[in-house]
């Protein structure tokens, strides 16, 4: 907890342990166990403990700034706009925004944290609906944010996945090909007219989200 021993450093072994504390492998043995399902600890067979790289854990249901997060964090947050094309909306796009939208902005980019790569996204604004995103500049400044602080929104929609990284996906998010990661679409909209889709893709060893209720 203090970060002292940093994400992936090896713990001393189990009889090591023992040693140092003057206690017994089952005493040992139950305490890693603690540490591992608390997330602290990433238990290998035939390799050790390692300290498990920290997850940030964000509220599913409310609607994320990714450069702020990045910052609560304590880290430096960078962003790479990758393509942008302001086109006609194709049926797949009207799918997605659930409309007869004629033209829209397709933004696909990544977000990093201490130039480790955070998320990917792809997303979709409805130019019939918010016109001055085709004005935005977006190669500084991350759509999500722009769209939080310049356009309104009234209703919300969140699905999560998972999916397994692909080869492009795991060169983009420097992660192992198969990599288990989390698949996060946000519809939002003002009155009945939506304003975007995005996709936002995370490592799934390095995300969660958590939801807190009051009955």
């Amino acid at each position: 907890m203090s970060g002292a021993w940093k994400p992936g450093h090896r713990i001393p072994y189990e009889h090591e342990l023992m040693a140092d504390y003057g206690c017994s492998r089952m005493t040992v043995n139950r305490a890693l166990g603690a540490l591992s399902q608390a997330g602290l600890l990433d238990r290998r067979k035939r390799a050790g403990s390692f300290v498990a790289t920290p997850r940030f854990h964000r509220a599913a249901l409310e609607i994320p700034d990714i450069r702020s997060e990045v910052a609560a964090q304590g880290k430096t947050y960078d962003f790479e706009l990758h393509t942008r094309r302001s086109r006609r909306a194709t049926a797949a796009d009207k799918a997605l925004l659930a409309s007869g939208a004629g033209r829209i902005l397709a933004l696909e980019c990544r977000h990093l944290a201490n130039r480790i790569p955070y998320a990917l996204e792809y997303r979709l604004i409805n130019l019939e609906v918010v016109p001055s995103a085709a004005q935005a500049d977006f190669a500084i400044e991350p759509p999500g944010s722009w769209l939080l602080d310049h356009v309104a929104w009234t209703e919300a929609e969140h699905r999560i996945t998972a999916i397994n990284a692909d080869a492009a996906l795991a060169l983009a998010l420097d992660v192992t090909p198969g990599q288990a990661c989390i698949k996060l679409e946000r519809w939002t909209w003002r009155g009945e007219e939506r304003i975007t889709y995005a996709r936002q893709v995370y490592p799934g060893d390095r995300y969660g989200f958590v939801a807190h209720f009051l009955a």
